[in-house]
């Protein structure tokens, strides 16, 4: 938890016991987002979801590669990471695609990434 929330309020949470409010865990970052209801909540995160997979599968995947690592790592391991991933990620059909569907004034399709296979 002191890795994702500020020390002090890590602390006061785990000497104390107490509950951390909805709007404390927006406040520190441990939520996105608070929603007044389940209705709400759902609406609010299956837009997200739909938003995501609107996205080029390849640069979803790759960006989670990518903040996983750098979080982890010194931010110059990270920064060079980055830039490799980066220097051979982005797929030229992707790329394409992108600009000819906001040229023609349509949302973008894109190839499903291969299955990773559990077994050889």
């Amino acid at each position: 938890l002191p890795r994702i929330i500020p020390d002090g309020l890590a602390r006061e949470l785990a000497y104390t016991g107490r509950r951390l409010t909805a709007d404390e865990a927006q406040a520190a970052g441990l939520v996105n987002q608070v929603y007044p209801d389940q209705d709400a909540m759902l609406e609010g995160v299956l837009g997200i979801a739909r938003e995501i997979a609107a996205r080029s599968p390849l640069a979803i995947w790759g960006s989670k590669e990518m903040v996983n690592y750098t979080r982890d790592h010194s931010v110059d391991d990270g920064l060079n990471y980055v830039a490799t991933w980066q220097s051979g990620m982005f797929h030229p059909d992707d790329m394409a695609e992108v600009f000819a569907a906001r040229a023609e004034g349509r949302d973008p399709v894109f190839q499903n990434l291969l299955p990773v296979r559990r077994t050889l």
